[in-house]
């Protein structure tokens, strides 16, 4: 037993901690690339030209060693200022495709959405400890993005 607690006090621990975060926001599903009609066709409802909204569930996973000192992988406080600035600010009660100059000309999908969320975390957190970015449009729609 001594030597298995001497191993654990010894090796680096890698923990995943996720912190979750809940916005509003609304879109229309259309893009610029594609006639009225082929977006009509494609995107359905989610085309209708005055949008719809969802309450979006978004759940940051950050990875790393379990710091020796602290105990932590990331300072709670930290994430959460960073899921502020990222998420919540540019986002919540906002119409994606007017208010946030990325989906201009990108199409507002769950899946580009946690794309764009991803790319603002990875400037802003330590390098590497960023893992998963996993939004839920619906109960029923969920979209994991790992910067790939």
């Amino acid at each position: 037993m001594a030597n298995s607690n001497a191993e654990h006090q010894t090796r680096d621990r890698i923990a995943y901690l996720t912190r979750v975060q809940c916005f509003s926001a609304c879109h229309r599903l259309h893009s610029l690339d594609l006639s009225d009609e082929e977006n009509q066709r494609i995107f359905g409802k989610c085309n209708n030209p005055n949008g719809h909204g969802h309450n979006y569930r978004a759940e940051v996973t950050v990875r790393g060693k379990i710091n020796r000192v602290n105990g932590m992988v990331i300072n709670l406080t930290d994430l959460k200022q960073c899921i502020e600035e990222v998420i919540m600010v540019p986002l919540d009660h906002k119409n994606l495709d007017k208010d946030v100059p990325y989906f201009a000309n990108v199409v507002s999908t769950t899946e580009n959405l946690a794309a764009y969320i991803w790319d603002g975390l990875v400037k802003i957190l330590p390098v590497g400890e960023l893992y998963e970015v996993k939004i839920y449009e619906t109960d029923k729609n969920i979209v994991v993005y790992r910067g790939e």
